[in-house]
């Protein structure tokens, strides 16, 4: 993933000054905090957390609803398998 190193805030910056954290998310969207020189968390606007949680969601009803599709295609050989 490509992160903008406009959005990258040091954990040190952070624990320091997080209103610098909060402006990130508020111009960018999100803002990055390192942790080792290492990006480690996310900060996002509450609104693009619930997107992105019904995108999660979406993506598990579709693996659920092929995962049971598979089972019912298929149940007559697992019945066998599990003898």
């Amino acid at each position: 993933m490509m992160v903008n190193t406009d959005n990258l805030v040091a954990m040190t910056e952070a624990n320091q000054n997080f209103s610098k954290v909060v402006r990130t998310v508020d111009e960018s969207g999100l803002a990055v905090i390192l942790r080792n020189n290492k990006p480690r968390y996310v900060v996002v606007d509450f609104d693009e957390y619930n997107n992105i949680a019904a995108a999660l969601q979406m993506r598990k009803a579709k693996i659920d609803g092929a995962a049971d599709k598979l089972i019912d295609e298929n149940m007559e050989a697992l019945l066998e398998l599990a003898k």
